[in-house]
């Protein structure tokens, strides 16, 4: 079934299982559970694997920075590679580094060559390839799914993840306790053979040519200036920094929460991260209704509330049984928060910068894990872990209260491109890479309407910059006040005629708001300029 055939639904609407009844979705979905759970088997192995080697907390901490860094590090580059690159190929060639990676672990563990920082390198490296992971996987949901179903797609993706939390710790923990470090990362190992035949038996459709295609560079400054103009990204950026900044407590210190704090071995440390996933699942499932009483803020609210009332709870050191029931209620928790975050951020963000914007957030998510976890493990080492927990634990509910009045966008826009835009006259064809080009556009206001039409006009700023321009202003004529000039740059000829593809409906809808103000019966009049050096003695060239 393509992605375009839509599955029978409900007169409620599409369920939250309709994603897979599609059958592309639903092969790549089992796939990425069963990566996944040789991931997280692989990460009880070296979680594991650093307290035998070290004993101190900065180290157990450094080894989940080291597999967080990297996406801090390199999520906006790969990024622009999952907008620019054949996306099948590109997921194909890093399940076989990290394929490589896992199967380098193995034989240093077989072999017993294993030090920390060998372990503390290869979880770097892995971590690249996590990196260059993340934002492909997510920018091929909208591919294989129709609007209406992303959502319950994304819920769904999560839920694998956390199906995936939940078996793959415990399998590990059993595996390393029963057999070793080497044999739990061969798992792994095969874990990356199953996606590759998943990805090789996806038949994704070819783009076609586009002479407008983007290169890296361009491609990278435009992500960037999508990301510095939208201000509804913005809003998600601050809630997952302030959320996952404190949450990363617990993950970084949960090896040694286990065998200092509950008097665990490797079995039990598991039994734990397999307790977070079956409350992530738990938490999946009633997510929509929680949602429809609580809304997305409501929800934010409640997981900050939940985790930070985890922390403080495993800070008292208590009974294993009891440890394993606080750890389903965070796993919930957690789930809730990164759902709730990752939906809207999917939500709010157009198809044609989808990776590179998606890949910010992953950053933000990424270096806020990774910052956390190495801060927890020194303040812990000064403090203790139960105090540490204690401050996270305060730190995490105080701040959920504090944004909670930063609203998350609803997500409900149109952003499907209206190409509305007409072709601009051109005397003779110009050059793609000439630049930078200065669009001006005139109109002819009221006096009376001015102050509403500034207003109007400086919504419209945002979609110019999302869309591509570096610079925007408006001026006045100043022997006729009525006529009102808006300019905006960008930086070539090419990025012009993709800022044309661009515009969206949501868009469209705000420039028709700005144009109602115009009073003569013929549009705005609009102009584009082109730079001239010396050295061009003709037009057009």
């Amino acid at each position: 079934m393509s992605p375009s055939e839509k599955p029978a639904a409900s007169p409620t609407g599409p369920s939250g299982f309709a994603p897979l009844r599609r059958s592309v979705f639903a092969v790549l979905w089992v796939a990425t559970v069963l990566g996944n759970t040789g991931s997280f088997m692989r990460d009880v192995a070296s979680a594991w694997l650093v307290t035998d080697l070290s004993a101190s907390p900065a180290a157990v901490a450094a080894v989940q920075a080291a597999g967080m860094l990297p996406v801090f590090l390199l999520a906006i580059p790969a990024g622009v590679l999952s907008d620019i690159l054949d996306r099948r190929r590109f997921l194909i060639a890093i399940q076989i580094m990290l394929g490589c990676v896992s199967a380098t672990l193995m034989l240093l563990a077989q072999s017993g060559l294993m030090s920390v920082s060998l372990l503390i390198a290869l979880t770097f490296v892995g971590g690249i390839g996590a990196a260059l992971m993340g934002p492909t996987w997510q920018s091929i949901v909208p591919e294989l799914v129709p609007r209406a179903e992303l959502k319950a797609a994304v819920a769904l993706n999560s839920l694998g993840i956390n199906i995936a939390r939940s078996i793959g710790p415990a399998v590990g923990g059993f595996l390393l306790a029963a057999f070793g470090a080497a044999v739990t990362y061969g798992a792994d190992v095969a874990s990356y053979l199953i996606v590759i035949a998943a990805l090789l038996w996806w038949k994704r459709p070819k783009s076609a040519e586009d002479e407008l295609g983007e290169h890296f560079a361009g491609a990278f400054r435009a992500g960037l200036r999508y990301a510095r103009a939208s201000r509804e990204l913005h809003v998600v950026l601050l809630r997952a920094l302030v959320f996952f900044a404190f949450a990363s407590a617990v993950w970084a210190l949960l090896p040694l929460i286990t065998r200092e704090l509950l008097r665990g071995d490797a079995a039990f440390y598991g039994v734990l991260l397999g307790s977070v996933g079956l409350g992530a699942i738990g938490g999946a499932l009633v997510l929509p209704t929680l949602r429809e009483r609580l809304g997305v803020d409501g929800l934010m609210l409640t997981a900050a509330i939940v985790t930070g009332a985890a922390a403080l709870a495993l800070a008292m050191a208590p009974p294993r049984w009891l440890a394993v029931a606080i750890l389903l209620a965070m796993g919930g928790a957690w789930i809730i928060a990164l759902t709730t975050l990752n939906a809207t951020a999917q939500a709010i963000l157009p198809n044609w910068v989808r990776g590179r914007a998606l890949a910010v957030y992953l950053t933000v998510f990424n270096g806020a894990m990774a910052g956390g976890s190495l801060t927890w493990g020194l303040i812990a080492q000064e403090i203790g872990l139960s105090a540490t927990l204690i401050v996270s634990a305060a730190g995490l509910i105080a701040s959920g209260l504090l944004v909670h009045r930063v609203r998350l966008p609803k997500g409900e826009a149109d952003l499907t491109p209206s190409h509305h835009w007409p072709e601009p006259s051109l005397a003779e064809p110009v050059a793609d890479d000439r630049g930078p080009v200065l669009i001006l556009i005139e109109y002819r206001i009221a006096q009376r309407d001015r102050t509403a039409f500034l207003s109007a006009l400086e919504r419209l700023s945002h979609a110019r910059r999302r869309d591509g321009a570096y610079s925007w202003g408006v001026t006045e004529d100043a022997a006729d006040p009525e006529i009102i000039v808006e300019w905006f740059m960008v930086e070539s000829w090419a990025e012009h005629l993709r800022q044309h593809r661009r515009v969206s409906h949501a868009d469209a809808d705000v420039q028709g708001e700005v144009r109602r103000f115009h009073i003569l019966d013929d549009g705005p009049t609009v102009r584009h300029l082109l730079a001239v050096h010396a050295r061009q003695g003709q037009p057009g060239k």
